[in-house]
C-alpha cells in the first residue's frame, strides 16, 4: 500500500507511535512537544503518513518536514525524530470530552482499527492521560 498523509502530529513512546489529530489549534504539537518533555520522540508534526504492513498501521514523517516541530512563539524547530513506528494509539483532539467515556472505542485510520481517546490538549494532565491510555491500548500487534 502506499502511504496515505493525515493531518495529525505523531510520536513514539516507548517504541508505540500515537497519533495526535484534530483541526487547526486543536493543540496537537503542544500535547506532542510536552510528551517529548516526558520521553517521548517526534516522528512527524502536523502532517503524518501512514501505511499498513504486515497488517500495522505505520507511522512516518514526510520528506521535507522530518525532524521539525512548529513552537507557536518560535517558529519551526529542529529535534531528534524516528521513523516507521506502528501506531497503538489515536488521541482525539478539539472534540468534547466526556467525563467517563464507553470501553474500547476505535477509530478506523487507513482501514485499520485503532484504539481512540478524545482529550483536551490543553489540560496540565494531558501528558499524563495520553501515556495511561497507550498503556491500557491493545491492538493486532
Amino acid at each position: 500500500m502506499t502511504a496515505v498523509r493525515l493531518h495529525a502530529t505523531s510520536v513514539a513512546i516507548d517504541g508505540r507511535a500515537v497519533l495526535l489529530t484534530g483541526p487547526s489549534g486543536a493543540g496537537k504539537s503542544d500535547l506532542a512537544l510536552r510528551l517529548i518533555d516526558r520521553g517521548a520522540v517526534l516522528i512527524s508534526d502536523d502532517q503524518t503518513e501512514v501505511r499498513v504492513e504486515d497488517g500495522n498501521l505505520i507511522a512516518v514523517a514526510p520528506v521535507t518536514i522530518a525532524g521539525k516541530i512548529e513552537v507557536r512563539g518560535l517558529g519551526i524547530v529542529e529535534v531528534a525524530a524516528v521513523g516507521d513506528v506502528a501506531i497503538a494509539l489515536v488521541v482525539i483532539l478539539g472534540e468534547p470530552v466526556e467525563r467517563m467515556p464507553p470501553e474500547n472505542v476505535t477509530r478506523i485510520v487507513a482501514g485499520i482499527a485503532l484504539p481512540a481517546v478524545a482529550l483536551d490538549a490543553f489540560e496540565v494532565s494531558a501528558p499524563i492521560k495520553v501515556e495511561l491510555a497507550l498503556r491500557g491500548a491493545t491492538t493486532g500487534s
